[in-house]
């Protein structure tokens, strides 16, 4: 019976971490996607924006603002500009991203 009791103790232990880590996860999430859009010029510079697959594709009024090293800095696998139009590769992160920027709007 003692050794229920202990086996128990330790499941609660560990669920109260794997919670912190995945409420941390989500902060550091919001923290990355409040820098994307300041790297993209703000959100006044989004015109609009899609996700197809891993890529996040974004239409902006001026491109000449966009800070694309700093995009690349947080997570960005790749970068291809055509026009006033971005297509940043994030890989899964892409969808989360569109969701918090569809509630900036």
């Amino acid at each position: 019976m003692e050794n229920i009791w202990q086996y128990i103790i330790i499941v609660i232990i560990l669920l109260v971490i794997a919670f912190a880590i995945i409420k941390s996860k989500n902060k550091d999430f919001k923290i990355e996607a409040n820098k994307l859009v300041e790297y993209l010029g703000g959100k006044d510079n989004i015109v609009s924006y899609e996700v197809m697959k891993s890529r996040f594709i974004v239409n902006l009024k001026n491109i000449d603002i966009v800070n694309k090293e700093g995009i690349q800095k947080i997570g960005a696998q790749g970068i291809v500009e055509i026009g006033n139009q971005l297509k940043i590769v994030l890989g899964e992160e892409a969808k989360q991203l569109k969701k918090y920027i569809d509630d900036l709007k």
